[in-house]
Protein backbone atom coordinates (compact mmCIF):
# COMPACT_ATOMS: atom_id res chain seq x y z
CA UNK A 1 0.00 0.00 0.00
CA UNK A 2 1.47 3.04 -1.10
CA UNK A 3 -0.71 5.33 -1.78
CA UNK A 4 -2.02 7.95 0.59
CA UNK A 5 -5.62 8.24 0.78
CA UNK A 6 -6.84 10.57 4.02
CA UNK A 7 -10.09 10.30 5.54
CA UNK A 8 -11.09 13.84 7.29
CA UNK A 9 -13.18 13.40 10.10
CA UNK A 10 -14.49 17.04 10.87
CA UNK A 11 -16.68 17.79 14.06
CA UNK A 12 -17.55 21.07 15.26
CA UNK A 13 -16.09 23.85 13.55
CA UNK A 14 -14.72 21.81 10.35
CA UNK A 15 -17.55 21.15 7.87
CA UNK A 16 -16.10 21.55 4.57
CA UNK A 17 -12.43 21.13 2.75
CA UNK A 18 -11.62 24.02 0.95
CA UNK A 19 -9.37 23.21 -2.76
CA UNK A 20 -10.82 19.80 -3.09
CA UNK A 21 -10.53 18.91 -6.59
CA UNK A 22 -13.23 16.93 -8.67
CA UNK A 23 -15.18 17.41 -4.94
CA UNK A 24 -18.22 14.61 -5.50
CA UNK A 25 -20.93 13.41 -2.63
CA UNK A 26 -21.56 10.09 -2.29
CA UNK A 27 -23.67 7.76 -0.27
CA UNK A 28 -22.09 4.70 0.87
CA UNK A 29 -24.07 1.91 2.89
CA UNK A 30 -22.33 0.00 5.30
CA UNK A 31 -23.78 -3.06 7.47
CA UNK A 32 -24.03 -1.14 10.72
CA UNK A 33 -26.58 1.62 9.39
CA UNK A 34 -26.33 5.09 7.88
CA UNK A 35 -23.33 7.23 8.40
CA UNK A 36 -23.77 11.19 9.81
CA UNK A 37 -23.96 11.95 5.91
CA UNK A 38 -22.67 11.45 2.74
CA UNK A 39 -18.60 11.30 1.97
CA UNK A 40 -17.53 14.04 0.26
CA UNK A 41 -14.86 12.45 -2.82
CA UNK A 42 -12.15 14.75 -3.90
CA UNK A 43 -8.28 15.20 -4.17
CA UNK A 44 -5.49 17.88 -3.53
CA UNK A 45 -3.12 17.48 -5.29
CA UNK A 46 -1.81 13.80 -5.51
CA UNK A 47 -3.47 13.02 -2.41
CA UNK A 48 -7.09 11.50 -2.60
CA UNK A 49 -8.90 12.73 0.49
CA UNK A 50 -12.41 11.64 1.82
CA UNK A 51 -14.55 13.71 4.11
CA UNK A 52 -16.94 12.88 6.40
CA UNK A 53 -18.88 15.58 8.67
CA UNK A 54 -19.41 13.89 11.66
CA UNK A 55 -22.84 15.59 13.22
CA UNK A 56 -23.88 16.16 9.49
CA UNK A 57 -23.96 18.85 7.18
CA UNK A 58 -25.92 21.83 9.35
CA UNK A 59 -24.76 19.74 12.80
CA UNK A 60 -27.87 17.03 12.96
CA UNK A 61 -26.76 14.51 14.96
CA UNK A 62 -26.00 14.67 18.67
CA UNK A 63 -22.57 12.44 19.74
CA UNK A 64 -24.54 10.31 21.49
CA UNK A 65 -26.81 9.25 18.46
CA UNK A 66 -23.59 9.32 16.10
CA UNK A 67 -23.25 5.86 14.49
CA UNK A 68 -19.79 5.40 14.93
CA UNK A 69 -19.38 2.24 13.54
CA UNK A 70 -21.11 3.18 10.79
CA UNK A 71 -18.95 6.06 10.34
CA UNK A 72 -15.79 3.97 10.42
CA UNK A 73 -16.87 1.36 8.09
CA UNK A 74 -17.60 3.89 5.54
CA UNK A 75 -14.40 5.19 4.81
CA UNK A 76 -13.10 1.93 5.43
CA UNK A 77 -14.82 0.52 2.41
CA UNK A 78 -14.55 4.32 0.60
CA UNK A 79 -10.24 2.90 0.47
CA UNK A 80 -9.22 5.30 3.24
CA UNK A 81 -5.68 4.38 4.85
CA UNK A 82 -5.15 6.82 7.43
CA UNK A 83 -7.71 9.10 9.77
CA UNK A 84 -7.01 12.47 10.43
CA UNK A 85 -10.30 13.67 13.01
CA UNK A 86 -10.26 17.38 13.98
CA UNK A 87 -12.84 18.12 16.81
CA UNK A 88 -13.44 20.96 19.29
CA UNK A 89 -12.97 20.57 22.76
CA UNK A 90 -12.72 22.18 26.43
CA UNK A 91 -9.35 22.84 28.04
CA UNK A 92 -8.79 21.47 31.77
CA UNK A 93 -5.69 22.88 32.11
CA UNK A 94 -4.80 26.77 31.87
CA UNK A 95 -1.71 26.42 29.42
CA UNK A 96 -3.87 25.26 26.78
CA UNK A 97 -6.16 28.39 26.11
CA UNK A 98 -9.07 28.63 24.18
CA UNK A 99 -7.77 29.35 20.19
CA UNK A 100 -5.05 26.88 21.02
CA UNK A 101 -4.73 23.34 19.08
CA UNK A 102 -3.51 20.43 20.60
CA UNK A 103 -2.35 17.02 19.29
CA UNK A 104 -3.85 13.92 21.65
CA UNK A 105 -1.59 11.02 22.15
CA UNK A 106 -4.13 9.38 25.20
CA UNK A 107 -7.99 9.16 25.64
CA UNK A 108 -9.70 8.05 29.14
CA UNK A 109 -13.23 6.93 27.87
CA UNK A 110 -15.80 7.91 29.97
CA UNK A 111 -18.64 7.05 27.45
CA UNK A 112 -21.43 4.33 28.13
CA UNK A 113 -24.40 4.07 25.46
CA UNK A 114 -22.09 4.02 22.52
CA UNK A 115 -21.18 0.97 20.52
CA UNK A 116 -17.31 0.57 20.63
CA UNK A 117 -16.75 -2.40 19.31
CA UNK A 118 -17.26 -4.10 15.33
CA UNK A 119 -16.75 -7.36 17.30
CA UNK A 120 -18.83 -9.63 19.50
CA UNK A 121 -20.20 -12.57 20.25
CA UNK A 122 -19.29 -15.15 17.47
CA UNK A 123 -16.05 -13.08 16.07
CA UNK A 124 -13.68 -11.81 19.03
CA UNK A 125 -11.18 -9.46 18.83
CA UNK A 126 -8.62 -7.63 21.69
CA UNK A 127 -7.35 -4.65 19.93
CA UNK A 128 -4.34 -3.22 21.87
CA UNK A 129 -5.35 0.69 23.15
CA UNK A 130 -2.30 1.23 24.82
CA UNK A 131 -1.21 3.89 22.39
CA UNK A 132 -4.20 5.32 21.21
CA UNK A 133 -3.08 7.07 17.86
CA UNK A 134 -0.78 7.00 15.31
CA UNK A 135 2.63 8.79 15.67
CA UNK A 136 3.68 9.26 11.95
CA UNK A 137 0.18 11.11 11.37
CA UNK A 138 0.11 12.72 15.11
CA UNK A 139 3.59 14.06 13.99
CA UNK A 140 2.40 15.33 10.57
CA UNK A 141 -0.75 17.21 12.27
CA UNK A 142 1.61 19.14 14.91
CA UNK A 143 3.68 20.33 11.64
CA UNK A 144 0.89 21.44 9.70
CA UNK A 145 -1.17 23.24 12.48
CA UNK A 146 2.46 25.49 12.99
CA UNK A 147 2.92 25.68 8.99
CA UNK A 148 -1.34 26.78 9.75
CA UNK A 149 -0.32 29.75 11.48
CA UNK A 150 -1.65 28.36 14.90
CA UNK A 151 -0.75 27.50 18.16
CA UNK A 152 -0.23 23.75 18.73
CA UNK A 153 0.72 21.59 21.78
CA UNK A 154 1.19 18.00 21.72
CA UNK A 155 1.00 14.72 23.73
CA UNK A 156 -2.50 15.72 25.32
CA UNK A 157 -4.58 13.29 27.46
CA UNK A 158 -7.99 13.56 26.13
CA UNK A 159 -11.21 12.82 28.44
CA UNK A 160 -14.24 11.38 26.22
CA UNK A 161 -17.45 12.10 28.16
CA UNK A 162 -21.06 10.81 27.16
CA UNK A 163 -22.54 13.72 27.03
CA UNK A 164 -24.74 16.03 25.02
CA UNK A 165 -24.68 18.28 28.51
CA UNK A 166 -21.37 19.81 29.55
CA UNK A 167 -19.42 18.19 32.70
CA UNK A 168 -20.77 19.24 36.29
CA UNK A 169 -18.16 21.33 37.98
CA UNK A 170 -17.20 18.72 40.65
CA UNK A 171 -16.35 16.69 37.94
CA UNK A 172 -14.19 18.78 35.73
CA UNK A 173 -12.04 19.15 38.92
CA UNK A 174 -11.90 15.31 39.22
CA UNK A 175 -10.77 14.92 35.66
CA UNK A 176 -8.05 17.71 36.01
CA UNK A 177 -7.11 15.61 39.42
CA UNK A 178 -6.84 12.62 36.89
CA UNK A 179 -3.62 14.61 34.87
CA UNK A 180 -6.08 14.88 31.59
CA UNK A 181 -5.57 17.77 29.35
CA UNK A 182 -8.98 18.39 27.11
CA UNK A 183 -12.13 17.06 27.33
CA UNK A 184 -14.60 16.03 24.21
CA UNK A 185 -17.85 14.12 23.04
CA UNK A 186 -16.44 12.42 20.52
CA UNK A 187 -13.06 10.80 19.91
CA UNK A 188 -14.72 8.02 21.21
CA UNK A 189 -15.29 5.08 20.09
CA UNK A 190 -14.17 6.38 16.97
CA UNK A 191 -10.56 6.30 17.53
CA UNK A 192 -11.18 2.55 19.26
CA UNK A 193 -12.89 1.58 15.83
CA UNK A 194 -10.06 3.08 13.81
CA UNK A 195 -8.01 0.80 15.76
CA UNK A 196 -10.50 -2.19 15.01
CA UNK A 197 -10.83 -1.33 10.76
CA UNK A 198 -6.99 -1.34 10.81
CA UNK A 199 -7.16 2.24 10.35
CA UNK A 200 -3.99 4.80 11.67
CA UNK A 201 -5.73 7.83 13.48
CA UNK A 202 -4.59 10.67 14.39
CA UNK A 203 -6.79 13.95 16.53
CA UNK A 204 -6.29 17.48 15.99
CA UNK A 205 -8.18 18.99 18.94
CA UNK A 206 -9.52 22.75 18.87
CA UNK A 207 -9.92 24.60 22.15
CA UNK A 208 -12.83 26.62 22.37
CA UNK A 209 -13.24 26.78 26.24
CA UNK A 210 -12.07 26.08 29.94
CA UNK A 211 -15.24 23.41 30.33
CA UNK A 212 -16.43 24.37 33.98
CA UNK A 213 -13.45 24.01 36.15
CA UNK A 214 -12.34 27.78 36.77
CA UNK A 215 -14.78 29.49 39.13
CA UNK A 216 -13.61 32.75 38.57
CA UNK A 217 -15.24 32.82 35.01
CA UNK A 218 -18.58 32.27 33.59
CA UNK A 219 -19.50 28.46 32.90
CA UNK A 220 -19.00 27.41 28.91
CA UNK A 221 -22.77 28.18 27.25
CA UNK A 222 -23.03 27.07 23.56
CA UNK A 223 -22.77 30.47 22.42
CA UNK A 224 -19.77 31.36 23.11
CA UNK A 225 -18.27 27.76 21.87
CA UNK A 226 -19.33 28.71 18.50
CA UNK A 227 -17.69 32.31 18.15
CA UNK A 228 -14.62 30.05 19.32
CA UNK A 229 -15.28 27.17 16.80
CA UNK A 230 -15.75 29.74 14.21
CA UNK A 231 -12.39 31.76 14.91
CA UNK A 232 -10.87 28.26 15.11
CA UNK A 233 -12.55 27.26 11.25
CA UNK A 234 -10.00 29.47 9.49
CA UNK A 235 -6.85 27.99 10.86
CA UNK A 236 -8.30 24.12 10.84
CA UNK A 237 -8.85 24.85 7.28
CA UNK A 238 -5.48 25.80 6.76
CA UNK A 239 -4.28 22.98 8.53
CA UNK A 240 -5.57 19.94 6.35
CA UNK A 241 -4.35 21.79 3.45
CA UNK A 242 -0.33 22.07 4.97
CA UNK A 243 -1.44 18.44 6.33
CA UNK A 244 -1.73 16.55 2.73
CA UNK A 245 0.86 18.98 1.29
CA UNK A 246 3.64 17.96 3.57
CA UNK A 247 2.67 13.81 2.98
CA UNK A 248 5.84 12.09 1.77
CA UNK A 249 5.22 11.06 -1.61
CA UNK A 250 5.08 7.19 -0.46
CA UNK A 251 3.12 6.01 2.24
CA UNK A 252 5.45 3.22 3.75
CA UNK A 253 3.89 0.30 5.29
CA UNK A 254 2.59 1.01 8.99
CA UNK A 255 2.48 -1.01 11.91
CA UNK A 256 -1.26 -0.42 12.30
CA UNK A 257 -2.18 -1.54 9.12
CA UNK A 258 -1.85 -5.26 10.39
CA UNK A 259 -2.84 -5.20 14.32
CA UNK A 260 -6.12 -7.99 13.64
CA UNK A 261 -3.26 -10.35 13.09
CA UNK A 262 -2.56 -10.41 16.95
CA UNK A 263 -6.15 -9.86 18.17
CA UNK A 264 -8.31 -12.16 16.71
CA UNK A 265 -9.40 -14.91 18.93
CA UNK A 266 -12.29 -16.79 17.83
CA UNK A 267 -11.67 -20.28 16.70
CA UNK A 268 -12.39 -20.33 12.78
CA UNK A 269 -15.16 -23.01 13.05
CA UNK A 270 -16.71 -20.82 16.06
CA UNK A 271 -17.08 -18.10 14.03
CA UNK A 272 -20.39 -16.64 13.29
CA UNK A 273 -20.80 -16.15 9.22
CA UNK A 274 -23.64 -13.79 10.11
CA UNK A 275 -21.40 -11.80 12.12
CA UNK A 276 -18.31 -12.31 9.72
CA UNK A 277 -20.87 -10.74 6.88
CA UNK A 278 -20.84 -7.79 8.56
CA UNK A 279 -17.20 -7.41 8.90
CA UNK A 280 -16.76 -7.78 5.54
CA UNK A 281 -14.52 -4.89 5.25
CA UNK A 282 -13.34 -4.46 8.29
CA UNK A 283 -11.48 -8.42 8.11
CA UNK A 284 -11.45 -8.11 4.49
CA UNK A 285 -7.18 -8.50 4.72
CA UNK A 286 -7.43 -11.15 7.35
CA UNK A 287 -9.88 -13.13 5.28
CA UNK A 288 -8.40 -13.04 2.59
CA UNK A 289 -10.87 -10.97 0.50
Amino acid sequence: MSKWTIGIIGGSGLYAIEGLQNAQWRRVETPWGEPSDELLFGSIGDVDLVFLPRHGRGHRISPSELNFRANIDALKRSGVTDILAISSIGSLQEQYEPGKFVIVDQFIDRTVARASSFFGTGMVAHVSMAEPVCPRLSGFAAEAVAAAGGKVAKGCTYVAMEGPQFSSRAESLLYRQWGADVIGMTAMPEAKLAREAEIPYALIGMVTDYDCWRTSEAHVEVSEVIKQMQANGDTARKTVAAFVAALPERREASPLDTVLDHALITAPEARDPALLAKLDKIMARVLGR
